[in-house]
């Protein structure tokens, strides 16, 4: 075990066959060496919703386990289109105890079939693989940019760097597990955030594009985007997780108070909102 971590931690993540039945070296190398790899490969066909649907299901309470929301009792709850690249469960029961109405589409859906919904805000959420193999997703995204409030997780973020005309990479390592320390740029304050995730935006090409908002302290990579006179913003490591850490989870109330101010504010809405987060937090402290 020690040998293969010394190896892995200098060369990075790498194909391995592990077989009980091919016990001959050479066989299993060339076995590591011809899988396709992630680079490239569009894995959320294989994990997204084959069609709509609206989701019900709130946060799990003791006794009587996730509550289940009635949909034409909340009428007047703002409504949110939930782009499905491989979502987790626990990101759409927040986002219904957020107080939101809930419609999940497929991955592949336009920015016109996203548009005829007319949401009050559109979310973009996690999913496996390499971003830049999804041209649709991105150019969907790039179509629903300025017109509706945006907030994206784990590869939601990184396509929609790719939608603002920036380039994403795939890391050498990945970021897995819990514990991971990331800095808002705007308070200082260092959360401890879960996370997934084998590629990452490149921050020199999003220069002028988006604001970068939170930084991975352990390799200075991009973990957050805020919108410049555009309501968008997102966060490369999960806000949703479940059973923690929840130091993020304050994500999900600045969306639903984003969707709730942009018919107000507009570009402006999100700016207003991060400014009033920063100053509670100075006051706590």
């Amino acid at each position: 075990t020690r040998a293969l971590v010394r190896h892995l931690r200098t060369r990075g993540a790498q194909e391995a066959v592990i077989s009980s039945v091919d016990l001959d070296a050479d066989s299993l190398v060339r076995k590591a060496k011809a899988s396709p790899g992630l680079v490239g490969r569009d894995l959320v066909k294989e994990v997204t919703s084959a069609e709509a649907y609206d989701w019900d299901f709130g946060d799990w309470k003791l006794g009587s386990g996730h509550a289940r929301v009635n949909h034409d009792a909340r009428r007047d709850a703002p409504t949110i289109v939930a782009l499905d690249y491989g979502i987790k469960l626990n990101i759409l029961r927040r986002l219904v105890a957020t107080g939101f109405r809930v419609k999940v589409l497929p991955a592949a859906s336009t920015a016109e079939q996203i548009l005829a919904h007319n949401p009050d805000g559109v979310f973009l959420s996690n999913g496996p693989g390499d971003p830049a193999a999804l041209p649709y997703a991105y150019r969907a995204i790039a179509g629903v940019l300025g017109k509706k409030p945006v907030f994206g997780i784990c590869l939601g973020h990184q396509l929609l760097g790719l939608a603002l005309g920036g380039k994403t990479y795939k890391l050498d390592f990945g970021h897995h597990g819990a514990n991971h320390p990331v800095m808002d740029l705007r308070t200082r304050r260092v959360e401890i955030t879960s996370q997934n995730h084998g590629f990452a935006v490149n921050d020199e090409s999003l220069k002028g594009r988006a604001i970068l908002s939170h930084l991975n302290l352990n390799d200075n990579t991009v973990e957050g985007l805020q919108g410049t006179g555009v309501p968008f913003f997102s966060v490369q490591y999960h806000p949703e997780a479940s059973p923690g850490p929840h130091d993020s989870s304050y994500l999900f109330a600045r969306f639903r108070k984003l969707v709730e101010t942009f018919p107000h504010y507009g570009a402006e809405a999100l700016e207003r909102i991060i400014a009033a987060e920063a100053s509670a937090k100075a006051q706590i402290l």
